[in-house]
């Protein structure tokens, strides 16, 4: 039985006596600690008589309750023990920095007014955001039935590096803008409520968010136009395409034949067979030599 096993199996500490002994030497960091706990021992869990337990209003005075919120659900499941980390409520608090930066940076471009209608026709970039906000929300709410707090959490923040990442060229790209930001401060608003309310004042609403109706999906937002598959000679993947949805296989093989790399590889190869799988795979059987 290794140290490891010995500390598991009697539900013993390492890092309460390694704590004690580099205290004693001058030598103390919490980083060595840890690294000793990771390697070879269970993480010291919190207890009064032990003088490690953490004080949340410590963390709330430095920085604010909605971080000590978001931290604590972000941690892990809810069915889980956690290890309370400062680096962890740091990285919380540096999440609803950033969110309150680019809300602020984009507040008079998404300083617009939009209807449903208004978002039917858009480019294809658009689309994508359109796309990639109503697939969040709509994840974001089974995660949420679930009590799966920390990947709605994860979804939230994946979607906000999706905005941060968006370019506005046109006023409907400001319009699609604004009903992402309003969607994620919905989905943040039961884990963050008081950053929430803030920038939907903000956006120029009177009241508070909880009189307004919670987003649902758009099923039309959900639907996508294009889809790309592989394409490959022989099994062998070679290409990846870009086709319409539900396209038939001669539109797809014509699609397939116009690309560089697929011509490449088939430099005028006579084609015996073409095997194509709606909308998830096209294969070209063709003779060697």
């Amino acid at each position: 039985m290794n140290i490891g096993e010995f500390l598991r199996e009697y539900k013993l500490s390492l890092g309460d006596n390694f704590r004690l002994l580099l205290e004693s030497l001058g030598f103390y960091h919490e980083r060595y600690v840890r690294d000793i706990e990771n390697r070879i021992g269970e993480p010291a869990k919190m207890s009064k008589s032990k003088g490690n337990t953490v004080d949340p209003e410590e963390a709330i005075k430095t920085y604010g309750a909605d971080t000590v919120r978001l931290y604590i659900l972000f941690a892990a499941p809810v069915e889980k023990d956690f290890e309370w980390t400062d680096e962890g409520v740091q990285g919380a608090y540096r999440f609803l920095k950033r969110l309150w930066n680019f809300f602020h940076q984009h507040l008079e471009k998404i300083n617009v007014n939009y209807k449903r209608e208004d978002l039917a026709h858009l480019d294809e970039t658009a689309r994508e955001l359109r796309r990639k906000t109503h697939l969040t929300l709509k994840k974001y709410l089974a995660d949420m039935e679930d009590l799966s707090f920390n990947t709605a959490i994860a979804g939230i923040m994946e979607l906000l590096n999706t905005l941060e990442g968006f370019k506005l060229r046109t006023d409907s790209h400001y319009k699609v803008l604004r009903e992402a930001v309003e969607i994620l401060l919905f989905m943040l608003y039961p884990i963050t409520p008081h950053i929430c309310e803030e920038l939907w004042s903000a956006l120029g609403y009177e009241k508070s968010m909880a009189f307004y109706p919670f987003p649902q999906p758009d099923e039309e937002a959900l639907k996508t136009e294009s889809i790309e598959i592989p394409v490959q000679i022989n099994g062998k993947l070679r290409a990846v395409i870009k086709i319409p949805v539900e396209a038939d296989e001669e539109t797809v093989k014509s699609i397939a034949l116009s690309e560089e790399k697929v011509r490449k590889f088939l430099n005028g190869k006579e084609i015996k067979k073409v095997i194509y799988v709606k909308n998830k795979l096209l294969n070209l059987v063709v003779k060697d030599g």
